[in-house]
């Protein structure tokens, strides 16, 4: 069995370490990345063969890292994760190559399993239930929030409203 190598590109230190352990013991290779330099870096020395990106990186965007892995590999399983979902995010990350995108809080399990349905499920069952205008509000700011590159105070201008109004109704819909 070749072995597998896996990035995790994660700024939460904690969070990626208990990911590594986990992985680790599924036999896998794990190097981490804190954001998009020191990914940079990694890639200079290796080629993983799977990817775990975190689509929030502190202020910048995972997204980035995850065109810049699919570049350096096209063939390599990326997988998202988020507690910043979104449908437009998700159409982003799969379209710079991502294999699928995960809402936190996702484990090993999902991860792993995530991987190995990048070729996508045609007999997906299709909502009867309308789009709330709720989510379609969530949905316009976290669309605007991605676009704005994670600025929160940029997001706002660009929705017209006040930025603690844009702070509070993230943290009531942050999901991890």
């Amino acid at each position: 069995m070749p072995v597998r190598s896996l990035v995790i590109v994660e700024d939460d230190a904690t969070f990626a370490r208990t990911l590594q352990r986990s992985f680790e013991r599924r036999n896998y290779r794990v190097r981490l990345a804190r954001g998009p330099e020191e990914l940079g870096l990694l890639l200079e020395a290796e080629t993983p063969t799977h990817a775990v990106v975190d689509l929030k990186l502190g202020t910048s965007s995972g997204l980035g890292c995850v065109r810049s892995l699919h570049v350096h590999n096209p063939a390599m399983p990326i997988v998202v994760l988020t507690g910043f979902a979104s449908i437009a995010t998700a159409v982003e990350a799969i379209k710079l190559g991502a294999c699928h995108y995960l809402a936190k809080p996702s484990n090993t399990d999902d991860i792993e399993a995530a991987f190995g349905k990048a070729a996508g499920d045609a007999g997906v069952r299709i909502s009867d239930r309308a789009t709330s205008i709720k989510t379609l509000e969530w949905e316009t700011i976290h669309e605007t929030l991605a676009d704005a590159e994670f600025n929160i105070s940029e997001t706002a201008r660009r929705l017209g409203m006040h930025r603690r109004t844009l702070a509070r109704k993230l943290g009531k819909r942050q999901v991890g």
